[in-house]
Order: structure tokens, then sequence, then C-alpha cells
């Protein structure tokens, strides 16, 4: 069986309607929940990418977060969203293409399954992506699967070393390192980062 390169909405809308959602664990994780409890400013632009049913954007609007975006490429997960938490602003829910999306909008960009879900090739583009949408001194902070697993078809693993090179160019590496409060099915097997959108890019000639 090859890789799926054709990862659009229809094959989403089908994984949802199948309820092949493994990677969704029901609620918020330790680590995202230990790192939304550090923020003070609840008026930060944040954007949960790639969300899902959104247990990360419930959380933060739980805690009195008011600008919080929920983004999906398909529509099934963000109707659920919509039903379990109708308190929620309508217009923060994103029926969109994260690749679409214009630049320096947000102050925070959660990370938690959407990289792991994308085509490997969009990995590159991904990082580039999270820079221009981020405004000056924005963050990308959340989880990113280390190791790789059997089945060729999302979620997709990688290595520590591949995931610096992709972001080393755009963004200042503030923490980078094996989880220490992972759920257990995934104990060992995830990475904590937080990252600082540089001023402009950096490569290496």
């Amino acid at each position: 069986m090859r890789e799926k390169d054709n990862l659009d909405q229809e094959y989403w809308e089908q994984r949802y309607s199948q309820n092949r959602t493994q990677w969704d664990v029901g609620q918020i994780t330790p680590p995202l929940k230990s790192y939304i409890d550090q923020l003070e400013d609840t008026s930060l632009q944040v954007l949960v990418p790639g969300g899902g049913n959104g247990h990360e954007a419930e959380y933060l609007h739980q805690r009195g977060f008011p600008n919080v975006y929920l983004l999906d490429i398909a529509a099934a997960p963000l109707r659920n969203f919509q039903e379990r938490v109708p308190s929620f602003p309508m217009d923060h829910l994103l029926h969109q293409d994260f690749f679409h999306l214009t630049p320096n909008q947000y102050d925070l960009v959660l990370e938690q399954t959407f990289f792991c879900a994308l085509p490997r090739n969009l990995r590159p583009t991904y990082a580039r992506q999270m820079f221009h949408i981020l405004k000056p001194q924005g963050k990308l902070a959340g989880v990113l699967f280390t190791g790789e697993f059997e089945a060729e078809e999302p979620p997709f693993g990688g290595s520590v070393l591949e995931y610096q090179a992709y972001f080393e160019p755009y963004f200042q590496f503030r923490h980078f390192a094996p989880c220490y409060n992972s759920v257990k099915p995934r104990l060992g097997r995830e990475l904590f980062m937080v990252l600082e959108r540089r001023d402009r890019p950096q490569f290496i000639a």
C-alpha cells in the first residue's frame, strides 16, 4: 500500500464519517493543557489548525480566551464542535485550507495532530506557512510524534532532526524536548515544542 498523496477534504470527511479518528483521545491532552494553563494573556489571537474535534479550542474557550479560531478542511468535525460547544463564536469556526490563510494574523498557533496528518511533502510548506500566518514574535507550540507508524496513512511520524530542519529557517527554538506528561499510549513517542517566529527567514547558503 502506497502512502496516500491526495489527503483532501473528501478523504477527511470520509475518515470522520467512518469514525476513523484514532488520533483523537477524546479530550485535551496533558502537554497542551499544561501549556495553556501557563498562558496569562487571554487576548491572544490563537489558531488551532487541522483541529478536528477541537478539544484545545474548547479548553481555551472555557478558560476565557475570546480570540480562538478552530480550522479544519473537513466540515464534519466543525459541525460536531458547534453542537458540543454552542457558545463558541460561529465565525471562529474556519472551514478552510490552512495553506490559503493570509499572513500576520495570529499570536499563537497550537499544533496537535495536524502536522502528522499532512502528506510528508507538505512539511516544508507547513513550516513556511506557519511563519507567514504568525505575527512578529508569534509562537508555534504543540506536539509532534517521534518515530514511525506501521500504517501508510495518517498519522505519519518522523524524527527530531527532520523536524529541526523544517523549522530552523523560520523559528527560534524556545523548547524542543520529549514530553514528560504524554497520555500513556503515546509515552516516549511525543516531542513538545515552543518555537518563536524569526524576524525573517534564515537559510544556510
